[in-house]
């Protein structure tokens, strides 16, 4: 008997410490059967943007691990990504064309980080590798206590690493060796991930899991202030989880933090006094302009949220249950990547979708990001892409089908498949687009729409 219960609460730990997905696992397992929600079909929209591609290079295997932050990095006109196998690349941000590759063979499993001098990485294994930015060539390797599973930063000679026990190492720059350590205790039961720290004015912000924030001194690793955001709730150790796996972003003197099953927070810098506070879920990374934040909560909706106040601009909800990333924003654009491949955007200001495309056949899984006038993606697959796009008149979408069925679809989605093409005996259209002419042959169109008689549905 009590082999038994070990067994199980092993494997419910683990299915928790697996992050995303936790929940759907969670209740397979103890229900015997998958009662989540299924992801939400594409919807019709007014198309009014053109997208364009402009590069697109294969880089290497591409992670499939939503734990791991294998992210690219942007700077000095060139993008620097890496894969899980260890090839480590640097290309330019315009042309997509090969600056440096570097096949380590390392497992990593988080990074890129680029900053003053260095390519740095982390490994499952417990190393911090730096690279040179120029080069790629291996300047050094130092040892930390575990599994790195965010991406390390470097400045002003120093660099910052955590490990998903809880501890955060600074390490000299030019040779790797240890500087100060910051140690955090780790709740029993956490999401399988860790935050990237954020670095500013000689300050690491870390979020930790347990729901608190902390900045130390970047030279010393002395403690300035740590606050606790997000309080514990629920009825068991699952629903107490209250981590912070997302990078906090700084603008000026505030910090955002996101929090597993609580809330989104905003934060003084220099006092740590909490600014205001929305009960959001989430574990996205955030983005921001001038005036708004952006987030994709736990059940993949996106909510703008003006940034002094906390107040809601808008949600879209469209999107609910399709896994979708963490949003990049560039130039009135929102932008969000999904288990289908597709790239969802939105229009600033309403939050309605103006365009979409799909980038290939596997998951996006990392948060696209932006830099000028373009928009980079990675996908699971390993391909990383450069868009760009240009706002045109409205046309009608009436709504898109995937080529083929995709591996990543639910069994819920198969089988309804199944189903309908037996009811119906047709085939779904892949993607129809209409022009509108004028004000009364747009109206006309839309009646028919509406009172068509079939049976047909539109994904």
């Amino acid at each position: 008997m009590f082999v038994k219960f070990r067994i199980q609460f092993v494997l419910l730990s683990y299915l928790i410490l697996s992050g995303c997905g936790a929940k759907q696992a969670v209740s397979e397992y103890i229900g015997g059967e998958d009662n989540t929600e299924p992801p939400s079909p594409l919807i019709s929209f007014f198309e009014t943007a053109f997208l364009s591609e402009i590069w697109s290079e294969s880089i290497g295997k591409g992670s499939e691990d939503q734990s791991t932050k294998i992210t690219p990095t942007i700077l000095d006109e060139k993008i620097f990504v890496a894969d899980p196998d260890g090839t480590i690349v640097a290309l330019a941000k315009d042309t997509g064309k090969y600056i440096w590759r570097n096949k380590t063979k390392l497992p990593i499993t988080g990074g890129t980080g680029v900053d003053d001098t260095l390519v740095l990485v982390g490994t499952s294994e417990g190393q911090i590798i730096g690279f040179s930015k120029e080069t790629g060539e291996e300047k050094w390797r130092s040892k930390v206590s575990s599994e790195v599973l965010s991406s390390p930063r470097e400045s002003d000679g120093v660099v910052v690493a955590r490990t998903i026990d809880g501890k955060t190492f600074g390490l000299d720059a030019l040779t790797g060796g240890r500087l100060w350590i910051y140690d955090r205790s780790v709740p029993t039961l956490s999401l399988r991930g860790t935050s990237t720290p954020e670095i500013a004015n000689g300050l690491v912000i870390i979020g930790l899991d347990g729901g608190r924030v902390a900045v130390i001194e970047l030279k010393s690793g002395k403690l300035i202030w740590e606050i606790k955001v997000a309080a514990s709730r629920g009825k068991n150790e699952i629903e107490r989880m209250v981590d912070i796996d997302a990078q906090p972003l700084l603008i000026e003197k505030t910090i955002y933090v996101s929090t597993y099953q609580s809330n989104v927070t905003a934060i003084a810098l220099e006092t740590g006094q909490i600014l205001w506070q929305r009960d959001i879920s989430s574990h996205s990374g955030i983005s921001a302009d001038d005036v708004n934040l952006y987030i994709s909560d736990e059940d993949d909706t996106i909510w703008a949220l003006d940034r002094f106040t906390g107040s809601t601009k808008w949600k879209h909800e469209s999107l609910k249950y399709r896994q979708i990333t963490g949003p990049a924003n560039l130039g009135d654009k929102v932008i969000v990547g999904d288990f289908e491949s597709y790239l969802h955007w939105l229009d600033k200001e309403t939050g309605e979708i103006t365009a979409r495309i799909e980038m290939g056949d596997e998951p996006i899984l990392s948060q696209p990001k932006s830099s000028g006038n373009m928009l980079f993606v990675h996908s699971s697959s390993g391909e990383l892409a450069a868009y760009t796009y240009q706002n045109t008149e409205k046309k009608f979408r009436e709504g898109e089908v995937s080529k083929k069925e995709s591996d990543k679809r639910t069994a819920y989605e198969r089988s309804r498949k199944k189903l309908q093409a037996k009811e119906s005996g047709e085939e779904k259209s892949d993607e129809k687009s209409v022009e509108s002419e004028d004000e009364s042959s747009f109206f006309e169109r839309f009646i028919n729409i509406f009172s068509d008689d079939s049976e047909e549905e539109v994904e």
